[in-house]
């Protein structure tokens, strides 16, 4: 029954994406993915139910399959964090489902009572071949677990360097996509496959709870706001994330130049209180100060010793803490004091306080003895 749930809520969510308008790249990606799952649950709900007596000949058709989800785990997460993959090595990454695929050839070429009887002997004369397709299966889930999670670090460090506000590009529900999917290569160390494939339904069921009712995969088109940003010809006015030490060490500023320019950003943001932006990023800043957003990017790393998101927050919490002290702002609540000091939700607001002070808001409030409505 779970099964059908799992191919039902696949299909679904395949139609939804079918019928999108401007599909991105991301979406191409995606619904090749649901595609594979879907063709996968199938092909088990088959063998599971014994159905298979009927359908011999579909037979060693999944074996390969689970080596299929990493490469498009990782396309997926590459395309939404730098808007593009390096085409020419694509084909590369589902060379091992190809390399499985072959070593299930003998199988397959069976006579159909042949390939019934190995099957109810649990793959019996087929052991080395099984267990080989299983550690690639197990190697693959741990590396592509890997290389998604750093794309994601380098994607956060990156946005950070970047923008004020990350609610509409933390990507924190992929986030959560990749350690649901190494869950199940976990599960795949001890469970059977029922087990497994439960925990796929149930991945599925994550995918289209954060693409429909959190709005983060299939009608938001500020997820991609970044990548495609990233993926444009603009990308070269963005820093790139790279190890601190190394980042700027090709720059030709000289430390004169920097303080110049970190006095010119300290009154432009006294003077004209750029923070209060909700939205500001680091391009809009440089444009103001007329320097190029790299430079503008060195200045606030080497000096401030901060990346540009924390800077302006810092700017954001001092603001807010100057206001409270005014007398007259007592009739204001904690939240329009914190939205007119650039913050555009209560929940950023509450964790950059918390971050940068070390304390809740609440906490900081009463200590100080301030009294909002």
């Amino acid at each position: 029954m779970i099964y059908l749930i799992g191919i039902v809520i696949t299909s679904f969510l395949l139609i939804i994406l079918l019928t999108k308008k401007g599909k991105s790249l991301a979406d191409k990606i995606l619904f090749s993915w649901l595609c594979v799952i879907l063709v996968q649950l199938i092909l088990f709900s088959i063998i599971s139910s014994n159905h298979y007596l009927e359908f011999p000949y579909l037979l060693g058709l999944e074996i390969p399959f689970p080596l299929l989800h990493g490469p498009f785990l990782f396309l997926y997460t590459s395309v939404l964090t730098t808007g593009h993959f390096g085409k020419p090595k694509i084909y590369l990454h589902f060379l091992p489902y190809f390399l499985a695929f072959i070593a299930t050839i003998p199988f397959i070429s069976l006579s159909l009572e042949e390939k019934i009887l190995v099957y109810q002997n649990e793959g019996e004369g087929f052991e080395t071949v099984s267990t080989l397709i299983f550690v690639g299966i197990i190697l693959s889930g741990i590396t592509y677990t890997i290389l998604s999670l750093r794309a994601l670090a380098i994607h956060k460090k990156r946005i950070k360097d970047n923008f004020s506000s990350l609610e509409k590009i933390n990507l924190q529900w992929l986030f959560r996509l990749v350690i649901g999917l190494a869950c199940i290569w976990v599960l795949a160390f001890f469970a059977d496959d029922e087990i497994i494939f439960s925990s796929v339904v149930l991945f599925v069921v994550f995918i289209g709870f954060y693409g429909i009712k959190q709005v983060g995969i299939f009608t938001n088109p500020q997820a991609f706001e970044f990548s495609s940003t990233i993926g444009s010809n603009k990308s070269a006015e963005l820093p790139h994330a790279q190890p601190e030490n190394s980042k700027y060490e090709k720059s030709t500023l000289t430390d004169r130049q920097l303080r110049t320019i970190h006095a010119e950003l300290v009154h432009v943001m006294k003077q004209k209180k750029l923070f209060l932006t909700p939205e500001l990023t680091l391009t809009m800043h440089a444009e103001e100060l007329e320097t190029h957003p790299n430079t503008l990017s060195q200045v606030i790393n080497s000096i401030e010793q901060k990346n540009f998101f924390d800077y302006v927050n810092t700017l954001r919490i001092e603001e807010f803490k100057e206001r409270i002290a005014i007398p007259d702002n007592q009739k204001f609540t904690l939240l329009s004091l914190a939205f007119a000091c650039g913050f555009n939700s209560k929940t950023s607001f509450n964790r950059n306080f918390k971050n940068l002070t070390g304390k809740s808001p609440s906490e900081y409030l009463k200590e100080n003895k301030a009294m909002l409505e």
